[in-house]
């Protein structure tokens, strides 16, 4: 690994805190201890997990339609690591900004938080696009895997500051758990900021494509998308890989948002209580931890079989796991359940991302074709956390909606199959 390499897996290192903290731990326990069972909107109420969800789906919808023309237009300006500094400012500012999240402020909280993810997620449509760029395809296997490794390592080790802060506040001179959390979404920030300096000054600046005097970046950026899409259409194997990604990303997503939420409401403990946070936060660990073997060992499973069987032999794995999911009930069963998850977890990520490197084409348009690949993973996340928010309201139970992401997954197998039937075709 050379030294831009190593940088560019940094960038997860210090993103990765905001997608353990806010997303899966801290931010969520807090979340559900300062807002009331049912928030006020208009003339009704919702469900406060059901916000929680849909704040979630609205900034990943917006990403999702934003982040195609912009990584046309950054393609076309070759500057794509200024969309990805703004993107990653946005997002640190906005977990800077939820230290002032109170039940006195709660909407202020619920935006930081929804922009945060907006930050999160847009930053990486640029930095994912940097991996065909700085490492050949026999490379991207293994620095992809480098990349969630470091990341899980680096949230993990703030993860569990944090966590002292929370379990011992006397000890940091903190009056109480609740300002403990708020301390631990502003070094979030801090975290974030600060470390991805280091990606900004190794990871080199795009070449800027010739653009006619007739158009803008704007305009041009449009044009870039559809040539990128003509491409995608006659290319048989990445669309159907695409179909695939989008449909198992739904399960695998809402999977990794959700699991707080659905362990603090369907998982009991012995005595017949509910999951506190530590149980939670040593589960969310034991994930993380676990996930760095995964990321690992799957790149090298697919190294021997290849990356679409690979694919699909965690996938199948993926149905297995929802399967039991839907009937785990206890403390134990979900502890193990979170191994798995772990396991798989960081395996599916890491081998997703590297496969699209491979399946694409030659091209100086990186940008924008792992745009397409970013937008059918948050769109996979919109609808994902929408229906598991919409069944959870509809029927009263967390656990019903977990039977539709055994049917997205199921769905996703099946084009993968569709996918290695072509490449197979084509080789």
């Amino acid at each position: 690994m050379n030294k831009i390499q190593k940088s560019w897996a940094m960038y997860d290192w210090s993103n990765s805190a905001y997608n353990l903290v806010i997303t899966s731990t801290i931010f969520p326990a807090y979340y559900k201890a300062v807002t009331p069972a049912h928030i006020k909107i208009g003339n009704g109420s919702v469900s406060n997990n059901v916000v929680f969800d849909y704040t979630l789906a609205l900034a990943y919808l917006l990403i999702a339609f934003m982040s195609p023309i912009l990584s046309s237009m950054a393609d076309v300006g070759g500057n794509k690591k200024r969309y990805m500094q703004f993107f990653t400012y946005l997002g640190s500012l906005a977990c800077v900004g939820l230290f002032y999240f109170t039940d006195q402020h709660l909407w202020w909280g619920i935006a930081c938080f929804g922009i945060a993810a907006i930050g999160y997620c847009g930053s990486l449509v640029f930095y994912n696009a940097y991996l065909p760029e700085i490492a050949t395809t026999q490379e991207q296997d293994r620095l992809s895997a480098l990349g969630f490794s470091y990341g899980y390592i680096g949230s993990v080790l703030l993860q569990i500051l944090c966590l002292t802060f929370i379990l011992a506040p006397t000890f940091w001179h903190i009056p109480n758990e609740g300002i403990a959390s708020r301390i631990s979404f502003l070094l979030v920030g801090i975290w974030w900021l600060g470390f991805s300096q280091i990606p900004f000054r190794f990871l080199p600046n795009a070449t800027k494509q010739q653009v006619s005097k007739t158009k803008t970046n704007f305009s041009a950026g449009f044009s870039e998308l559809k040539k990128v899409l003509d491409q995608v259409k006659k290319m048989p194997t990445l669309k159907y890989y695409l179909l695939a990604f989008f449909f198992y990303s739904l399960g695998v997503q809402t999977v990794m948002l959700a699991a707080t939420l659905f362990g603090t409401s369907e998982i009991t403990k012995s005595n017949g209580e509910k999951l506190g946070m530590q149980e939670l936060i040593t589960i969310i660990l034991i994930i993380q931890l676990v996930a760095i073997i995964g990321a690992t060992l799957l790149s090298k499973i697919s190294a021997q079989m290849g990356n679409i069987k690979a694919l699909l032999l965690v996938v199948s794995i993926w149905i297995g796991v929802c399967v039991a999911a839907y009937y785990t009930k206890h403390e134990t069963a979900f502890y193990c359940l979170a191994a798995v998850v772990g396991l798989i977890m960081g395996g599916i990520q890491s081998l997703s991302r590297s496969t699209y490197a491979k399946l694409m084409p030659p091209t100086q348009d990186t940008s924008s074709f792992f745009s397409f690949y970013d937008v059918s993973e948050k769109m996979a996340i919109v609808i994902g956390m929408f229906a598991f928010g919409f069944i959870e309201q509809l029927t009263g139970s967390m656990r019903n909606s977990i039977l539709l992401l055994i049917l997205f997954f199921i769905v996703g197998f099946i084009f993968l199959t569709r996918t290695l039937q072509h490449q197979k075709t084509t080789s």
